[in-house]
């Protein structure tokens, strides 16, 4: 069936007690050592870093995403595993589809529970990764857990820990893996690749920022003052703030800083139907409504952003065109 790379990053799949808790400490050798392998399934190893995904910084995801790139320069390869922590999943995961071009797939996992316990859920999520890199094509980046497949947009970690972690509250499922056998219900949406960024000297600063009763602008005036270069507003309902959020966005967008709009409602998009500090004020002001992108996957396309351009103008077109699947932004009425 194929010849597979696992990149193994830590995470809760790679992680032993430490005395007061657990923690990553395993390194890639161990990790796909608890696994059996799928018939004809040959496995290769990356062993990237190990940390708590809590813990990682761009710089560990941009590193993460140029080595996916470098192992699939082997035309022998046939396809990537990544073992990840479920903290942060959801971002990385993201990251590398928005920059994925290549036909073969890119499968995340990890577990909701450490290795070596009797009950652990960490060798199974990896045999159906590495089912599910060697028998799929075509997809982008997917992410593998709890006999579920799901694609990298949209997806986030619904269950803190409960080990069917991970869902698209906005989406049908995608795929299903059971008896060997990987079944896709459906084709992701997914946007044009992007060319693959420079590792900078020092990552552009994203900041996040909700709204809530008695919100006012302070916090993100803070980020810009800090040298935010894209915020992330986490708005209510359909992607809503007040008055005064909407000229703190409208003064920082003047500055030339990058703001997505995104909502903490689970599910369903950002929607222009409120004035008074709603969306419809929101985006007139200069945010980029980022559909049913929750806020760190908006991060993510932000960063992406960002790091594709110093130009203002270019970011802008950048972002919106993450947000873009032929031709239609990724609003579902």
């Amino acid at each position: 069936m194929g010849r597979i790379v696992v990149i193994s990053t830590g995470g809760t799949i790679a992680s032993r007690w430490q005395g007061s808790g657990f923690a990553a400490d395993a390194d890639g050798q161990e990790v796909v050592a608890t696994a059996p392998l799928p018939e004809g399934v040959t496995v290769e190893l990356v062993d990237l870093f190990s940390v708590n995904s809590p813990r990682l910084t761009t710089a560990h995801q941009l590193t993460l995403l140029r080595t996916v790139h470098e192992v699939l320069a082997d035309p022998g390869v046939d396809g990537i595993v990544v073992t990840h922590g479920t903290d942060t999943l959801e971002e990385s995961a993201f990251l590398v589809d928005l920059h994925h071009h290549d036909p073969r797939s890119v499968v995340f996992t990890g577990s909701q529970r450490p290795m070596g316990t009797a009950d652990g859920d960490g060798p199974g999520n990896l045999y159906d990764a590495l089912l599910t890199a060697a028998t799929t094509r075509g997809l982008g980046v997917l992410i593998a857990f709890a006999g579920r497949v799901h694609a990298a947009r949209g997806t986030v970690k619904t269950e803190a820990v409960a080990l069917d972690a991970f869902a698209d509250p906005s989406k049908e499922l995608l795929g299903k893996i059971g008896y060997g056998k990987v079944t896709m219900l459906r084709a992701p949406q997914r946007s044009a690749a992007l060319p693959l960024p420079a590792m900078p000297e020092v990552p552009p600063r994203v900041d996040m920022v909700m709204h809530h009763a008695d919100g006012d602008p302070v916090l993100l005036n803070a980020a810009v003052e800090a040298g935010a270069q894209g915020i992330v507003l986490i708005g209510t309902g359909a992607g809503n703030a007040t008055p005064e959020i909407v000229d703190a966005v409208r003064a920082a967008v003047a500055r030339g800083v990058l703001v997505a709009l995104t909502t903490r409602v689970m599910a369903g998009p950002v929607t222009e139907i409120y004035t008074h500090g709603g969306a419809v004020d929101l985006v007139a002001a200069g945010a980029v409504p980022m559909g049913t992108l929750r806020a760190g996957q908006a991060r993510i396309a932000v960063l992406a952003a960002l790091l594709a351009s110093d130009a203002v103008a270019e970011r802008n077109r950048v972002l919106w065109a993450a947000l873009d699947v032929d031709g239609a932004v990724l609003v579902d009425a």
